[in-house]
């Protein structure tokens, strides 16, 4: 016998969920259904700004290719949306009429873009329509409206200062269009930042080109363009900003209306045990941006601290390569075969990466705390845990800054801005839970003229945050014949996430030609 496991959703997440799960199906003890609202296959959404100023294309970003599912006995239905979850009768009822039967459900329906209460916008909240002139950058649609802006020129205004708005900003930037950035708070990434890296990261925004406007709360948006399309944002003290394209960068929020419309519990996400089930649903599971692991257990000390979903691709793979294995499990042995599986992993902080052409920024953990504030370096104290101690140091005019927030000796907080070879150093430090040297100014050090000329960095370690992969695989792989970036991805999985390890891939392949006989 085999068990019917239907996906709902089908983007990078519910991608690697069907590559890990093919073993099963080709071997007969699955049989898998994948319903995507879009009509293209899984392709990675993070580089969708990329593909909007034309550095990548549409073939690159493909992560799944439906026909080759479907040859594998997928059943592969695109461009259909599932109407509602029959859980009495476990079937899934699409908006073509039909029906999907499931013995085990999982939901991989992500997350959709957060639309502000503007003045001019008014989208329906369940299937947002924006107006001309006016996207979200979340499809490939999307990413044609910028193409089209960059292309000739235009002025386009990204509303928010997060991390995705950023990089949107510095591409478009780059490639010739005229970008300013709305951000309601006194720098970029205010939620994540400490005051003086984001002071850093704002100037250094500019002379790359990108105008800021911050402090700035916006009211809603004109439609004076000749075609009806947007003209300009309205701010609140009165003022505007023209613009011929509006980019709202205003973060995002888990789809959860389909498992909301069948019970089941919620909370920021679809509440999932730390087996990724849903609370009192074995039956039904949940994975990536729209899953919030947080067990039933009030007791439990993991969840007392847990927090909504990441909202990054890397926890996604994880989680779906591990529950690749647990339906695995169920589907060739027994429950019991299946709960003797290794709990998936508690995620880390996660470390917030903005890497463009001419700047680099890291940012992780809580930094927030000052050198000389009294109050949050002996906060701890109480506990009888070590008191924080702070290491900073600033170069304003060159666009470089570096914070180390520790506790005995570890990192618990880090921003580093145009300081790249330091960044990577504290960011692994971070993750490993390693102690800093005692002489924290030898990391500034790794920036330095000597080291910057001595070329690529020593491969040992993760290149590839998003999908776990070392620089030692990524070498084995260009010495089995992977000479590109592309080559690399199709090997090793590296690269296909957020982008930012694309020049250290560059770097290691280039490395390996450089030293190759001639």
């Amino acid at each position: 016998m085999s068990e019917q496991i239907v996906i709902v959703g089908f983007g990078p997440v519910a991608g690697r969920l069907i590559d890990e799960l093919l073993p099963a199906v080709r071997d007969g003890h699955v049989r898998l259904t994948v319903v995507g609202e879009e009509a293209e296959a899984a392709y990675n959404r993070v580089l969708v700004a990329d593909l909007g100023v034309g550095r990548t294309t549409a073939d690159a970003l493909a992560l799944s290719d439906a026909a080759a599912l479907i040859a594998e006995s997928v059943d592969v239905r695109l461009g259909v949306r599932v109407r509602r979850v029959d859980r009495a009768r476990q079937q899934v009822i699409l908006t073509d009429g039909t029906t999907a039967p499931y013995e085990r459900l999982v939901f991989a329906t992500g997350s959709r873009p957060v639309i502000p209460n503007l003045t001019g916008i008014n989208p329906d909240p369940a299937s947002p329509v924006l107006p001309a002139g006016v996207t979200a950058l979340r499809d490939l649609r999307d990413a044609s409206v910028l193409r089209a802006a960059v292309d000739g020129g235009k002025r386009v205004v990204v509303l928010g200062g997060g991390v995705l708005g950023l990089e949107t900003a510095l591409a478009a930037a780059e490639e010739g269009a005229t970008v300013t950035v709305v951000h309601n708070g006194p720098h970029p990434l205010g939620r994540n930042i400490d005051r003086g890296g984001g002071a850093v990261l704002a100037a250094s925004l500019r002379r790359c080109g990108v105008r800021m406007a911050g402090n700035a709360r916006s009211t809603g948006v004109e439609h004076n363009a000749p075609d009806g399309g947007f003209s300009a944002l309205l701010l609140e003290d009165g003022s505007a900003i023209d613009g011929d394209l509006l980019v709202l960068s205003c973060g995002v929020r888990p789809r959860t209306e389909l498992a909301e419309g069948c019970g089941l519990s919620t909370g920021t996400g679809i509440l999932v045990d730390h087996r990724l089930r849903a609370h009192h649903e074995p039956h039904i599971f949940a994975i990536g941006d729209c899953a919030e692991v947080r067990c039933p257990d009030p007791a439990c000390s993991e969840c007392r601290t847990a927090t909504g979903p990441s909202g990054l691709v890397g926890p996604g793979w994880r989680q779906a390569d591990w529950l690749a294995e647990y339906l695995t499990l169920l589907a060739t042995g027994t429950q019991a075969d299946a709960d003797a599986l290794v709990e998936l992993p508690r995620e880390q902080a996660g470390v917030i990466v903005l890497k463009a052409r001419g700047l680099t920024m890291a940012v992780a953990g809580d930094n927030a705390a000052d050198p000389w504030d009294e109050d949050a370096l002996t906060a701890g104290a109480v506990n009888c845990r070590p008191r924080l101690q702070i290491a900073q140091w600033a170069d304003p005019e060159h666009g470089r800054y570096v914070k180390m927030t520790t506790r005995g000796g570890v990192l618990e907080g880090l921003v580093a801005v145009g300081m790249p070879r330091s960044a990577a150093e504290l960011v692994s430090l971070f993750e490993r839970g390693a102690e800093l040297p005692a002489d924290r100014s030898l990391l500034l050090r790794l920036d330095g003229p000597e080291q910057l000329a001595s070329g690529p960095a020593d491969p040992a370690g993760t290149v590839c945050r998003c999908a776990g992969v070392s620089g030692t695989r990524i070498q084995g792989a260009v010495e089995g014949g992977c000479s590109t970036v592309a080559d690399v991805a199709k090997a090793t999985r590296a690269g296909t996430g957020c982008g930012g390890c694309h020049d250290d891939i560059k770097g290691l392949i280039e490395q390996h030609f450089q030293a190759a006989p001639a």
